[in-house]
């Protein structure tokens, strides 16, 4: 394992690597519009409207780690953005406790290359466990539009591994690169735990704030591991 693999893995990922001007949820780029933003916000340089206190649910696969190369750790999206941490109350973290303690875990597999503009990424197989947690928190807490609400329908569970390329060189350069990576699939991970996670602002990075544990209703403390790139 390279020493930038086990950078990536004590850093808190970012949920998203998508930016709201390249990604679309449609398969043909061509015929994809150029969405906006939803909302107001301090901006990233990529767009996304991320405020200090933002939070986001993810599953980490540190299996991938070493195929990633957009530069934080392996991670499935659950839930981006969740709310900010000024809107949480007494019950928040007890709640996601119950609702992720209703939830069994549940094993993934990666073993297919897929695409959104300037994004090359894993489909998990199968989708339904985390669309499943998806939805259980978007019943719950309705404002917490995933991706907020750039995306209709809303992006499917994947994995970015690289996201680094414009329109003139990504097809090239993810030709190589699946063509690179293809040996190391299929990869399996097991899912036990969700992770909350949350940025102090633009440029500021992902930390980690709480772990919730599928099927059990226990939570961690949190822990002291700083870093990630600046956005979901």
């Amino acid at each position: 394992m390279s020493t930038g693999t086990r950078e990536r893995e004590g850093a808190a990922e970012a949920p998203e690597a998508v930016a709201p001007a390249q990604a679309s949820p449609k398969s043909e780029p061509e015929t994809q519009t150029e969405p906006e933003p939803a909302e107001t916000g301090a901006a990233d340089p990529r767009g996304w409207p991320d405020l200090p206190g933002d939070t986001a649910l993810t599953i980490r696969v540190p299996e991938a780690n070493p195929l990633v190369r957009a530069g934080f750790p392996a991670h499935v999206t659950v839930l981006y953005p969740f709310l900010n941490t000024s809107r949480f109350t007494s019950t928040t973290h007890a709640d996601l406790t119950d609702l992720f303690a209703a939830h069994p875990a549940f094993t993934l597999t990666f073993d297919e290359f897929r695409r959104y503009p300037g994004v090359l990424y894993l489909a998990p197989t199968p989708e339904t466990p985390v669309s499943a947690l998806t939805r259980s928190l978007t019943d719950r807490w309705p404002e917490a539009l995933p991706y907020r609400g750039i995306f209709t329908p809303p992006l499917a569970p994947h994995l970015t591994l690289a996201n680094d390329e414009g329109p003139d060189t990504c097809e090239a350069a993810y030709d190589t690169l699946q063509s690179r990576l293809a040996p190391s699939l299929p990869l399996t991970s097991h899912v036990d735990a969700v992770h909350l996670i949350v940025t102090d602002g633009p440029g500021k990075g992902w930390r980690d704030l709480k772990t919730y544990w599928l099927g059990t209703g226990r939570v961690s403390r949190p822990r002291e591991t700083y870093g990630g790139p600046n956005r979901p």
